[in-house]
């Protein structure tokens, strides 16, 4: 090829080049989605980085999903393009370690007062950082006012420093019957997942206060006891499988898992059922240093309608056997009352003893 033929061919390719720049700038300025920007209709599909990228840069490639789930990494990426926000950093920069908790109750006007940015029904999200975390908190709860007011005092500040796109969820189990903690968190999981794309959830017990911010209320790639030590157990675990009091699992664990057995109508037993799934589902109990993983428990007298459950340890004999139609998908209940309050959603339920036991036991 001449001279003149080459300088040709390098015009023509530099008119190409130049014509593919503007469009990109073009295009880019109108605001043409780029690929972490897309929600993919078929959630069988997940963007993974290429391990034969170069340092410059990963290459993103798509691979299908053998369960047919999309995981959390990758909903998040279409929630972040959508909101056009950069990813909060990966350790919140506002957090303080040991906490000074509160012991005295506030209205709830005023704890919502004492934390801008608090939306009604208990919702709050980083104004300037798309969280890395969207976290149901489920409170099992009857009949404990004062102690919730002192829960949520505590616990919002220390949410928010941790920019969590959290709500709060109170599963209020309507009088008469007896207390049946698990599944008012199995009906607390359903609700909230009706209502928000959240990515997992935390199980909090009302009289529990952390004491420590490092304590991340976060999705957890196993299942997470968060409260491993109580001052009322000297800040020791009292058994090395125990998983009550708080704990957080993923959205795709719980339902691996069934959620927890709705058959335990009274005090005792359903938290080692619980422990024993984790380990049917071939997950296994992580937890926090003891230094982070700390709590206060408010001292109460023992609350009518939970005494301790006869049937506990026979019910623990069978978990396996129960494990694939006690659960998440047996659930009955009712809801006649749901209150949108300055701190929590409070959602009162309806629960039949009878109806729940009948033919189970």
């Amino acid at each position: 090829m001449d001279r003149c033929s080459k300088f040709r061919v390098f015009n023509v390719l530099l008119v190409v080049c130049v014509a593919n720049f503007l469009l990109y700038r073009y295009f880019s300025q109108a605001g043409m989605p780029t690929l972490s920007g897309l929600i993919f209709k078929d959630a069988s599909l997940r963007v993974t980085p290429d391990s034969s990228a170069n340092s410059s840069g990963s290459i993103l490639t798509l691979s299908r999903l053998t369960n047919g789930t999309t995981p959390a990494s990758f909903s998040h990426s279409a929630h972040n393009s959508s909101l056009g926000l950069p990813l909060c950093p990966l350790v919140p920069p506002s957090l303080n370690g040991p906490l000074a908790t509160f012991k005295e109750a506030s209205s709830w006007e005023q704890i919502a007062k004492e934390n801008p940015g608090l939306q009604p029904g208990g919702r709050y999200k980083p104004p300037d950082c798309e969280a890395r975390h969207r976290v149901a908190i489920v409170i099992p709860y009857r009949n404990r006012e004062e102690h919730l007011k002192i829960l949520l005092k505590n616990l919002h500040p220390m949410l928010i420093r941790q920019q969590l796109d959290y709500g709060i969820f109170v599963i209020d189990q309507a009088l008469p019957g007896k207390f049946n903690r698990a599944m008012l968190m199995n009906i607390g999981f359903v609700e909230a997942m009706k209502r928000y794309d959240f990515q997992c959830a935390v199980f909090h017990d009302v009289d529990l206060i952390p004491e420590n911010d490092k304590n991340i209320y976060s999705c957890p790639e196993m299942p997470r006891h968060l409260s491993a030590a109580i001052d009322k157990f000297n800040y020791r675990l009292p058994y090395s499988g125990i998983y009550g009091g708080v704990s957080a699992v993923t959205k795709a664990q719980f339902e691996k898992m069934n959620g927890f057995s709705n058959m335990f109508f009274g005090w005792g037993g359903e938290d080692d059922d619980m422990a024993a799934r984790i380990a049917h589902a071939g997950f296994k109990i992580t937890r926090y240093p003891m230094e982070i993983a700390r709590y206060k428990m408010i001292k109460h007298n023992n609350d009518r309608g939970n005494e301790q459950n006869p049937q506990r340890f026979a019910l623990l004999k069978t978990t396996a056997k129960r494990m694939a139609t006690d659960g998440l998908n047996s659930l009955k209940y009712s809801v006649p009352v749901v209150e949108e309050l300055p701190t929590h959603l409070r959602i009162q339920v309806l629960i039949n003893e009878q109806d729940i036991l009948k033919g189970k036991m």
